[in-house]
């Protein structure tokens, strides 16, 4: 299939042909296709990779040939203590060993029949694992078929991981959301392994490299090396860095090479995996009860380094949360130059019973997060003092407020110079409404002076005023104003986005402004309303409510508004037709025959009606089928229009 080749060679070999436009549109041409040949679809259709509805749990699955752990080592002399027992164990026979980069993810279990992926397992206890094949699907480097002449039957071993870029994202996002940063890949890809919502998953854009094959019964023995390259002309994606080495000289040397070098990967490992290359060694060798004796893992020393704690400030974020950073000596970490590390909140703080003046130890959690393990009892200075946490915010003095749900200690004054600060870099933001020029520094000079209080203000900046700043001159100043007068035609989900309101991020902001497409209708909707949207729980139903029933927040949307920033989500292609429905809420209810429920709200939103799931005097008509109950009951109460499934056709005016 002409998708699954270029899926291919996108996400697996790095070698696209077409550009993401085309492969967009060829991707959109086989939802069409599949939508008007339902019986098409196959499992192992690309379509079939974004996920289906949440799983209820995880069937627990049994492994036919046990995933057994292996055994560790932490330096040279054990390498070397493993080579000899091997080399007794096969009877003074010399081995060749393949060195693989150990990949710090999730071990995972791939079961192909006749070539079409159909089931996918965690490890589990190494006997039982759970059953994520749908969460699996939707990883995009894996073929959901495989390809050339692959057995019948095969059970592929690889390792589920994150690549850093991808937590970097998701930290941004979760940052927005006032939520804390996850804090290594690997616990990261098995949170999202273990959701229930395989949606969910296919936006987290986890990866997979295999590395060798279960022995099922009737399989055919062959050398490791061999094996890799079976894998990958099944089309599986596998490391291209393994080496085939004739002696643990070779193997040693191979394993100091990554550990200098595996920050030039784009993803984590934690050491280098050996393992005997031929199958006929290996049977010989043979497993304990916990792990094989053929293969060793080799884990790299994490780094960590020493350096004096200077101070402990407070920052204060966006929306009021007060955080205490360690400022330190500088110290170079893992190929950065460490001064400043988060230390989350105050429980955490207090739990390593941090001190200005400590030597502390740092590392990078996941080799990407600065973070202070601890301090060095034997070099605590005598008038070392616990930090007293803040009765009031370091920036305003107003009150602060614990979180009743949470560990956050919060400003609960939102005219917080801090909080201004916080949020009108966020709105400027890349994420948000993308003013190009509008950095931190000229952020602090603008609301120091009192030439900006809130987003909107930014719309009424000119030249002159901008010109008086420092380092600012007349172009630089026509430059920025000409960037927030460009600002005005973003999307409506840049400005959802860009208000800050807690728990909605760049996707979520797309899923309302897509399913609302205007500002209006966001304000006006429900709880009930917003949970009616996909991928909209109570949790971000209630914090969009507390944004909308704000006084200050309803005042600073209408204040954008009057300043000319769009407030309509703008429709594209066949969008582009008759909008009959335009403005109208729809309330469809009961069992339907012609269309499924799902296909009928589409075709609202299509023709600019917006879906809702309750029915009240705002709502303009209600679709009844069949055994339609409470809500028709409650439409004929406030004398909404009713239609049934042709009557709403009619008015539709026939438009599929």
């Amino acid at each position: 299939m002409e998708v699954e080749r270029h899926s291919r060679l996108y996400y697996v070999e790095a070698a696209s042909e077409i550009s993401d436009i085309e492969f967009d549109a060829l991707m959109h041409e086989l939802e069409e296709i599949e939508a008007q040949y339902p019986e098409l679809v196959t499992p192992d259709s690309p379509t079939q990779r974004v996920g289906g509805t949440p799983l209820q749990g995880f069937e627990t699955v049994e492994h036919e040939v046990p995933m057994l752990s292996i055994d560790n080592t932490y330096n040279d002399g054990e390498l070397r203590a493993f080579d000899e027992r091997v080399r007794r164990g096969l009877g003074g026979e010399e081995p060749v060993y393949v060195v693989e980069l150990k990949i710090d993810g999730v071990a995972i279990t791939l079961r192909y029949g006749s070539g079409v992926l159909v089931r996918a397992a965690t490890r589990g206890d190494g006997t039982r694992g759970d059953n994520v094949t749908e969460n699996v699907r939707t990883i995009r480097s894996l073929p959901l078929r495989l390809e050339g002449d692959c057995p019948p039957l095969i059970e592929v071993r690889g390792e589920v991981y994150m690549r850093r870029e991808e937590l970097h994202r998701i930290n941004r996002t979760r940052e927005e959301e006032g939520e804390p940063p996850l804090a290594n890949p690997r616990n990261a890809t098995a949170g999202t392994l273990k959701s229930l919502d395989p949606k969910q998953v296919a936006r987290r854009r986890l990866d997979v490299l295999v590395y060798d094959v279960a022995p099922l019964v009737g399989s055919m023995p062959m050398s490791h090396w061999e094996t890799l390259d079976a894998l990958r002309r099944y089309g599986l994606p596998i490391s291209l860095h393994s080496a085939r080495c004739s002696n643990i000289d070779d193997v040693i040397a191979a394993c100091a090479r990554w550990d200098t070098k595996r920050s030039e990967l784009p993803y984590e490992i934690d050491g280098m995996v050996v393992k005997v290359d031929s199958a006929e060694q290996r049977r010989r060798l043979g497993a304990t009860a916990k792990s094989p004796r053929w293969v060793i893992a080799y884990k790299f020393p994490a780094q960590v380094v020493r350096t004096k704690l200077r101070a402990i400030t407070v920052q204060v974020g966006k929306s009021g949360i007060l955080t205490p950073v360690a400022e330190m000596e500088p110290a170079p970490l893992a190929g950065t130059v460490v001064k400043r590390a988060s230390l989350y909140n105050f429980e955490d703080l207090a739990r390593k019973d941090l001190r200005v003046g400590d030597t502390v130890e740092l590392q990078k959690a996941g080799e990407i997060i600065p973070q202070v393990i601890r301090y060095v009892p034997e070099e605590r200075p005598q008038d070392a003092r616990p930090f007293q946490i803040p009765e009031a915010c370091p920036v305003c003095h107003g009150k602060v407020h614990k979180d009743i749900d949470g560990a956050f200690l919060r400003c609960l004054n939102i005219a917080c110079p801090a909080q201004i600060k916080g949020r009108i870099e966020f709105f400027a933001s890349r994420a948000a409404m993308d003013i190009e020029g509008l950095g931190p520094a000229l952020i602090d000079q603008l609301v120091e002076k009192a030439l900006v209080r809130d987003p909107a203000d930014l719309y009424v900046l000119d030249t002159t005023a901008l010109a008086q700043l420092e380092r600012m001159g007349e172009k630089s100043a026509a430059n920025l104003v000409a960037a927030i007068e460009a600002s005005k035609v973003r999307p409506l989900s840049r400005v959802i986005a860009g208000l800050g309101i807690r728990h909605i991020g760049e996707r979520i902001a797309e899923v309302l402004a897509g399913h609302f497409e205007t500002m209006e209708h966001v304000m006006a909707a429900s709880v009930e309303e917003l949970q009616f949207v996909e991928e909209i729980g109570p949790v971000v139903a209630a914090s969009i409510r507390d944004f909308v029933d704000t006084f200050e927040n309803r005042a600073l949307v209408e204040k954008l508004r009057e300043r000319g920033v769009n407030m309509r989500e703008e429709r594209s292609g066949a969008a582009d037709g008759p909008r009959p429905f335009a403005g109208k809420t729809f309330v469809v209810t009961g069992t339907l025959h012609n269309v499924s429920r799902d296909e009928i709200h589409e075709r609202i939103k299509r023709l600019g009606g917006r879906p809702a799931s309750s029915v009240s005097a705002k709502t303009d008509y209600v679709v009844a089928g069949e055994n339609a109950g409470s809500k028709l009951d409650k439409a004929r109460k406030l004398n909404v229009a009713v239609l049934t499934e042709d009557e709403f056709d009619a008015l539709a005016g026939g438009s599929a």
